[in-house]
């Protein structure tokens, strides 16, 4: 899949986006990608992969043509670790599926319960996970 057949696949299966929003939705994110890993940094995306920068230490190399020995620099060189999940897809096993969210029951706490919007677990000082998971 190249590209732009992602760009048309991802419009055609998300129709209340402009073919446009979409395209400039995928260039942030491979801009993105490849700004961290020029910053040296690593991305790792759950259940599909980790990108990150492998170093390779300068060495001597051959030129195949005349067989002359040349200096070959250090560099950086793109690597990708295909998460579980892809691996998992990828050699015929079934997508390992995630457990539906449970939801935390409110506390007994005799009558003195949290009003509506309150956050479960707030008032116990602990932690709290935010966003959709």
């Amino acid at each position: 899949m190249t590209k732009s057949e992602l760009i048309a696949q991802l419009a055609m299966e998300n129709p209340h986006l402009r073919q446009q929003d979409v395209e400039a939705i995928v260039a942030t994110i491979f801009e993105e990608i490849t700004a961290a890993l020029s910053r040296g940094d690593r991305v790792e995306l759950r259940g599909f992969g980790a990108f990150s920068v492998k170093r390779r230490d300068p060495r001597q190399g051959r030129n195949p043509r005349t067989g002359e020995t040349v200096a070959v620099s250090a560099k950086g060189v793109p690597f990708f670790k295909p998460g579980k999940e892809l691996r998992e897809i990828v050699n015929g096993g079934p997508p390992q599926s995630k457990p539906a969210a449970q939801k935390r029951a409110p506390a007994a706490s005799g009558g003195q319960g949290a009003g509506p919007g309150a956050v479960p677990g707030a008032a116990s000082g602990k932690p709290q996970r935010l966003g959709a998971g």
